[in-house]
């Protein structure tokens, strides 16, 4: 296990004091902590930690709020945690998107690997996300170099090969992406 970043965000100092010993037990860094809502998610912005465990009622900002903002941010995993279970706090923890919910009570044999499971699904995310985004880019850019070999084999009168060589061989000679060179044949042909 690396040494992992964590921030608690709990109102109560002794319960941050007993997750911050059984983090630092399995060697977690604590990294932060805070005892509202707000002044956690500053918290999470300016040190980026690894996880963060807040609470679910916290005083101003509310725990399930603040870990919907950490996950539409995509500023790290959230792990939430409640005293008690009171009315929707599951269907307001799934909304929010949180890695784990756990029990203040149980803490003690359940934190351990919630926190090593929520890095690593958390992770795999990160890494699904990025890969869509590379798949998406890469037919983005056969589509536009689809539709400038179209171009030049309408203007040109040249085979589908000849057209994509002449990209390709104007990619390496300018030194850009062939992506590049066949936005400019668009552009050109549409002026």
């Amino acid at each position: 296990m690396a040494e992992q970043r964590i921030i608690i965000v709990d109102s109560d100092a002794a319960w941050r004091k007993s997750i911050k010993a059984m983090l630092a037990k399995m060697g977690y860094w604590v990294i932060g902590e805070a005892e509202d809502g707000q002044t956690g998610l500053k918290m999470v912005r300016a040190r980026q930690p690894d996880l963060v465990i807040i609470e679910a009622f916290l005083p101003g900002m509310d725990g399930h709020e603040v870990a919907r903002i950490i996950h539409e941010d995509k500023l790290a995993p959230v792990i939430l945690i409640c005293s008690s279970i009171q009315q929707n706090v599951i269907e307001k923890a799934k909304a929010a998107r949180v890695s784990a919910f756990l029990m203040k009570p149980d803490l003690e044999f359940n934190l351990i690997p919630a926190v090593e499971l929520a890095l690593i699904n958390y992770q795999e995310i990160i890494n699904l996300e990025n890969k869509v985004r590379e798949l998406k880019e890469t037919l983005e850019t056969r589509k536009v170099v689809e539709r400038a070999k179209g171009i030049l084999m309408e203007t040109m009168g040249i085979s589908e090969t000849e057209a994509f060589k002449r990209i390709q061989k104007q990619s390496m000679n300018k030194r850009i992406s062939m992506r590049a060179v066949a936005e400019a044949i668009i552009l050109a042909h549409n002026l």
